[in-house]
């Protein structure tokens, strides 16, 4: 396809769409626009967008398809300075945000002078973040939702595929008010009680110093999202708030369910309990990507000995296998690994798991 595209926001996902866009319609031009000019100009340099511009009206004006790549409270402020441009007619906007609800009801202003908003979240991620970190295969297999408003036309729903055909992603069309309520359940949710469960070993820490020794294991594992960037989670939070509210009076409702059959003792009542969540969770896809990034983590049981660390890794750059991330567990309670590799995608995991195999005769076990 030819025609130009605007990415506001040059981030890890602002610039993984503009390269995805750049690979499959090459004759496309994008335009890169962001408040900070130094991730801007380092978008050009990389190679990710054609042109900067520090004028939002004009390049918005001038393009085809614009793509909102920013928190989302920035994203409807934007959408409201969109009210006095004169955007061309056939214009398709979409976003990125992780809420849908709030963001369309303030795409209603655009829909009605004709503008078609189609709001969107791809729902992938990374460790990393910034423009630097884009890249195509960020997206692969992963779910992308829209969210077309009630001006927008299925033939507009089939443009705005094409032009993100490069992401490799699993379009799904819902509503607004649905998006919020799965993203909520499965993604906003879980980060409110990852940081809870933070604060509390936090606040045990005080009476107990080896606390934050024994937590470098799995427990920093299991609360690894709680890491996330405050700012983008408070907005999320302050937008998804009436969804928020309900999973946690039923998280609150649960956890009094779960009090009383402790208290009890009953013990068939904590084993069906701990049953069920097993049960459920196992049959949850492996290989599907999710709302929440997934971490393709493997754990090698090595033995304790000087330069094993060094082995493992030269074995990994004999065959190019890149890592994201390597740390050593200090405690093997309930893990099978004292040296957990992580990696950006299943098919890097797969390839060190087969090279570990062939070089070694360490315990390999999959996160």
């Amino acid at each position: 396809m030819k025609g130009t595209v605007l990415v506001i926001g040059m981030g890890l996902i602002g610039g993984s769409l503009a390269l995805c866009i750049k690979s499959d319609h090459p004759d496309a031009t994008i335009i890169g626009h962001d408040v900070n000019h130094k991730e801007l100009r380092l978008a050009r340099s990389l190679g990710i967008i054609d042109e900067m511009s520090l004028s939002l009206q004009s390049a918005a004006e001038r393009a085809d398809l614009i793509i909102i790549s920013t928190p989302v409270f920035q994203t409807e402020k934007i959408i409201a300075q969109f009210q006095s441009f004169a955007l061309k007619e056939t214009v398709i906007i979409t976003d990125t945000g992780s809420t849908k609800e709030q963001i369309m009801k303030c795409s209603e202003e655009l829909t009605t002078k004709g503008i078609q908003f189609i709001g969107g979240h791809p729902m992938a991620g990374s460790h990393k973040s910034g423009v630097a970190a884009a890249k195509k295969i960020l997206f692969e297999n992963a779910f992308y939702m829209l969210t077309p408003g009630s001006g927008a036309t299925g033939e507009k729903v089939e443009e705005l595929q094409e032009w993100l055909k490069g992401t490799r992603a699993k379009f799904l069309i819902v509503e607004p008010r649905e998006h919020d309520e799965l993203t909520g359940t499965i993604s906003h949710f879980p980060h409110i009680v990852a940081a809870s469960l933070v604060h509390q070993a936090k606040e045990s820490s005080v009476q107990h110093p080896y606390l934050r020794r024994l937590a470098a294991g799995g427990f920093r594992d299991i609360t690894r999202i709680a890491s996330s960037n405050p700012t983008m989670w408070k907005d999320i939070t302050l937008q998804n708030r009436a969804v928020l509210l309900s999973l946690l009076k039923q998280w609150k409702t649960e956890m009094d369910e779960v009090i009383t059959i402790i208290e009890e003792k009953d013990s068939q009542g904590i084993f069906d309990y701990f049953t069920e969540a097993k049960t459920f969770r196992d049959d949850l896809p492996i290989q599907e990507k999710g709302a929440i990034p997934s971490f393709y983590d493997l754990f090698v049981d090595v033995p304790d000995y000087p330069g094993v660390i060094s082995e493992v890794t030269a074995y990994l750059a004999g065959e190019n296998i890149s890592l994201t991330n390597i740390r050593i567990l200090e405690t093997r309670e309930d893990i099978y690994g004292v040296l957990v590799i992580s990696f950006q995608t299943l098919e890097d995991r797969e390839r060190a798991l087969h090279c570990l195999n062939e070089n070694t005769g360490y315990e390999l076990f999959l996160g």
